[in-house]
């Protein structure tokens, strides 16, 4: 009993060709190699003869669109990783590389990276739109396994690989609002004896 209380139902959908997720009705039946007891109601012809009976609906879990207050909220989960950057990141692909993520990122913003002393650095113009779904009561919602974050390279705007240092990281996104984060980065020399 101790292990089976901790058992939960797990599937993964497939989808049908040529049609989309929440585009039709699904039904999941649970099979199980012991059929389930019977459980005393004191009502006579009950439902399901007695045996356990379940319902549940997906329909209040539809999602929303253009929440602004849950969007102002998502603001604060915007983030730069790594911060700090020591010379190094999980995300770079070989010696030369440099790399960082601007993360949680909605579809579209722009985002402005500046020195302390308000030189701006580098801009990114975030326009992520993405395909659209229909679901069956043909409401269009975006699609949302789209990539959610900015790569950047440590470069500046024409290619020069930025100093170590401070720098101010400002996402814009009309009609919501903005978040400035703060970045530090220790850049590391180009060892051209390892090639």
């Amino acid at each position: 009993k101790q292990a089976w209380k901790d058992c939960m139902w797990v599937n993964c959908p497939l989808l049908t060709e040529g049609q989309t997720l929440l585009s039709n009705e699904a039904r999941v039946r649970l099979r199980v190699s012991k059929p389930y007891r019977n459980y005393d109601t004191g009502v006579q012809n009950s439902v399901n003869n007695n045996f356990p009976y379940y319902r549940f609906s997906m329909y209040d879990l539809v999602p929303k669109v253009e929440q602004v207050d849950v969007a102002k909220n998502a603001l604060s989960l915007i983030n730069v990783v790594p911060n700090p950057y020591y010379a190094y990141s999980n995300y770079e692909t070989n010696q030369l590389d440099n790399r960082i993520k601007i993360v949680n990122l909605p579809p579209k913003c722009k985002i402005s990276i500046y020195t302390t002393s308000g030189t701006l650095v580098r801009q990114f113009n975030r326009d992520a739109g993405g395909p659209s779904y229909n679901n069956s009561e043909g409401a269009t919602y975006p699609e949302t396994n789209l990539e959610s974050s900015v790569d950047w390279d440590l470069k500046n705007s024409i290619g020069v690989p930025i100093a170590s240092g401070i720098y101010l990281i400002h996402v814009f996104v009309e009609g919501i609002g903005e978040r400035t984060l703060k970045w530090f980065g220790v850049m590391r020399p180009i060892d051209l004896d390892t090639f």
